[in-house]
């Protein structure tokens, strides 16, 4: 029987996270598997206390958002430890790039006797941050923009924050010139954002990058060219589809290595954490991590 290590950070979305583990904590125990609940006091925190439960053979269980995941997952990757997600964040766009359930028992099923999948990481540098490794994506442009000001939304949460953000980013955005450059190929263009994807999913369901597998050693880069902004809502509408990778103003490529640089100093994000300015490169480590799904 597994013994769980669930980390949860109470300050951040704390009584979602706690009603999430409380159903699927019951059904462990009630299996007779063996759960202890830390509680972290920062992701810095949580990413120290999953390293230790996974030294000790203990699955980690991720309770929270994509910033939980991505944190805890990130500590994992490299070690040979074993992932657990319970969702109970605002996107849960790793979780849902899984299929993982969301009804307790049926997740509880997949904690208790899912088999292993080792899936892709991504290891994040940049010269004015350290070395970070995350799950889902990382985003520079207009999205780690809008993603900056839903994460400090004071009025609104959920979804809602999240379509705040992005109105108020777009609204305030200036065309920016990238240089992209992937596997050594260098790639340059006018527009709103780079994104190199592990997960297809981000920012709360939006599927960004539809072709995207967390399991074959690369990464989806989506680079979103100048467009009229009534051009770009559009696009952005066609986000939940991924029908928005048939516009000309789209380009998509795959690599292993990705490099964005820009002309000014832009944001990006990473996992809907990681907030500084690019240039960043990301870069594939394939089959990292293992996660039960």
């Amino acid at each position: 029987m597994r013994q769980f290590t669930a980390v949860v950070n109470p300050t951040a979305g704390g009584a979602t996270s706690a009603a999430a583990l409380l159903g699927v904590a019951r059904l462990l125990r009630e299996a007779g598997a063996e759960l202890e609940t830390e509680y972290s006091r920062s992701l810095a925190h949580a990413r120290e206390l999953a390293r230790q439960a996974g030294a000790r053979d203990r699955v980690v269980l991720a309770v929270g958002g994509d910033g939980m995941a991505g944190g805890i997952g990130g500590a994992l990757s490299g070690t040979g430890a074993l992932l657990g997600l319970v969702p109970a964040g605002r996107g849960n766009d790793f979780a849902r790039a899984l299929e993982l359930p969301t009804e307790p028992a049926a997740l509880a099923e997949v904690l208790l006797r899912g088999a292993p999948r080792p899936v892709d990481t991504i290891e994040v540098t940049s010269a004015v941050h350290d070395r970070t490794v995350v799950l889902g994506s990382v985003y520079a442009g207009v999205d780690a923009l809008a993603n900056h000001h839903a994460n400090h939304a004071r009025l609104l949460r959920g979804t809602a924050s999240y379509y705040a953000g992005a109105l108020r980013a777009i609204t305030t955005w200036r065309p920016t010139r990238y240089r992209v450059t992937v596997d050594g190929e260098e790639h340059a263009f006018t527009g709103y954002t780079t994104v190199a994807a592990n997960s297809g999913y981000y920012g709360s369901n939006r599927l960004i990058a539809p072709a995207a597998r967390v399991d074959d050693g690369l990464l989806e880069v989506v680079m979103i060219h100048d467009a009229p902004r009534r051009l770009f809502f559009a696009l952005m509408n066609e986000l939940g589809s991924g029908a928005h990778v048939r516009r000309p103003q789209v380009r998509v490529l795959r690599g292993r290595e990705v490099r964005i640089e820009a002309d000014r100093a832009i944001p990006y994000g990473a996992d809907g954490e990681v907030e500084a300015v690019v240039p960043v490169t990301a870069r594939v480590l394939p089959g990292a991590l293992r996660v039960l799904c």
